[in-house]
């Protein structure tokens, strides 16, 4: 068997399971994991991940070879179900109920609070380390996650229960920080993973930047930049595949704004598009302003065809006087 044949061979054995976001690639003539590393990742140092993830560092080690196939691994992208919950997203994507911790951390989020239907979330890829001689969940955490202090979450990815690693064990690494540069995108994207990916995580980053200006736009409906809001609104609607729970965000500021600057057409329209995105809307008549609850019955009449509020009306219908606000106790 050449060296070449071998080395594939092997890395096949201790290779992990493809996933969603990990594409592979074949060493070309006078490549180095270093250079692939700095290709894909832009960072040298990320030769290591490129090491662990093929197990080249198994027995003595193994040199890559022109036509050798890698596995270049990256984060995936998931569209959250109706009904999905961290732990059964877990169970699916990462192996098991138990890891839905990691998972929820992963995406900036709490495990007690469960994903919003339509939110599209990261993936970590399950790196597969087969532990040597001196070996532990400290020096597994400090080397692929950069801190000691994470050997905790290491163990209970791995439902180690305290005990520690012995030489051979297989170890689960959830990484996170694999974000490609642009050459790393192309490679990916010829090889599919992105398809596989579920947009590469495009939708995600939109649904990142929505969550840094919601409180934005609701700060300009509170402050009165009714046409600010209506703007912004807009743009958030078509920067990308938003979850549900922020388009009702939206569209409800957007009635408000609407309703202020006494557009009651683009006022009704939007309140079916928050009806729509939050089915559970209760409208309480101690909360909003009768204008509003005026123009949310309106639009109970209107078709699941009714055009999109994406007009901006004049500056100078800023200066109507009907803002919508939340009643004092006892309503309006």
């Amino acid at each position: 068997m050449t060296l070449a044949c071998l080395a594939t061979a092997l890395a096949f054995t201790f290779a992990p399971a493809r996933h969603a976001g990990a594409f592979p690639h074949v060493v070309r003539s006078g490549e180095t994991l270093a250079q692939i590393a700095e290709r894909v990742y832009g960072r040298v140092e990320m030769e290591q991940i490129l090491v662990a993830a093929n197990a080249l560092d198994a027995g003595r080690g193994l040199s890559i070879v022109p036509g050798m196939r890698l596995e270049i691994p990256s984060v995936g992208h998931h569209r959250v179900a109706a009904g999905e919950t961290w732990t059964s997203l877990a169970d699916t994507l990462l192996g098991h109920p138990d890891r839905s911790d990691v998972l929820a951390i992963s995406n900036n989020a709490k495990p007690w609070i469960q994903p919003t239907e339509g939110e599209e979330i990261l993936v970590p890829y399950n790196l597969r380390f087969v532990a040597g001689p001196g070996d532990s969940t400290l020096t597994v955490a400090y080397r692929f996650l950069g801190h000691r202090d994470k050997a905790w979450m290491l163990d209970r990815y791995n439902r180690l229960g305290g005990e520690p690693l012995h030489r051979g064990d297989v170890v689960l690494v959830p990484l996170t920080e694999l974000e490609l540069t642009a050459e790393g995108k192309v490679l990916a994207a010829s090889a599919g993973a992105l398809v596989r990916s579920e947009g590469a995580g495009q939708a995600r980053e939109a649904q990142r930047r929505a969550e840094v200006e919601l409180p934005q736009l609701a700060a300009d409906v509170r402050n009165g930049r009714y046409v600010d809001a209506v703007t912004r609104g807009n743009r958030l609607l078509g920067s990308g595949d938003l979850s549900r729970t922020q388009l009702a965000q939206i569209h409800q500021r957007l009635v408000e704004a609407y309703v202020a600057l006494d557009s009651q057409g683009l006022a009704e329209t939007s309140c079916l598009a928050w009806r729509e995105a939050d089915p559970s809307l209760v409208l309480d008549p101690i909360e909003l302003s009768p204008k509003i609850l005026r123009a949310c019955t309106n639009a109970s009449t209107l078709g699941a065809a009714a055009p999109p509020a994406s007009a901006v009306p004049s500056a100078s219908a800023s200066a109507a006087p009907a803002a919508p606000r939340r009643a004092p106790a006892g309503g309006r």
